[in-house]
């Protein structure tokens, strides 16, 4: 998905040399692109005998989908086990957690 938000739509072949060393293969790609097609993350344009791929979905709403489901499947569906769970693996500081205190409070509208 990250190449394709990058090149916007590109063939099959145009996607595997814009992914990092090492590159994998292009049966690797094609399969995980059919995948993204079947999920209706990613359409094609068949053009003869070459298909043009590109998103269905901006990165934000692709990230918010994802993480939806993670949490779902993983935490109960609770983003404050998500939080709990980083809590605990030290994979938050306090800075970090005192941050998103201050974004949720900025984000709140107040109730009449």
């Amino acid at each position: 998905m990250q190449v394709l938000w990058k090149l916007n739509k590109a063939f099959l072949r145009d996607i595997v040399e814009s992914m990092p060393l090492p590159k994998p293969h292009q049966n690797t790609v094609a399969t995980l692109l059919k995948i993204l097609i079947e999920k209706e993350f990613v359409a094609v344009t068949v053009l003869g005998r070459q298909h043009e791929y590109y998103t269905l979905l901006s990165k934000e709403e692709y990230s918010k989908r994802t993480m939806k489901q993670m949490v779902k499947g993983y935490f109960e569906g609770s983003f404050s086990n998500v939080v709990s769970f980083m809590v605990k693996e030290n994979n938050i500081s306090i800075e970090e957690l005192e941050n998103l205190l201050q974004q949720i409070k900025k984000q709140q509208t107040p109730r009449k």
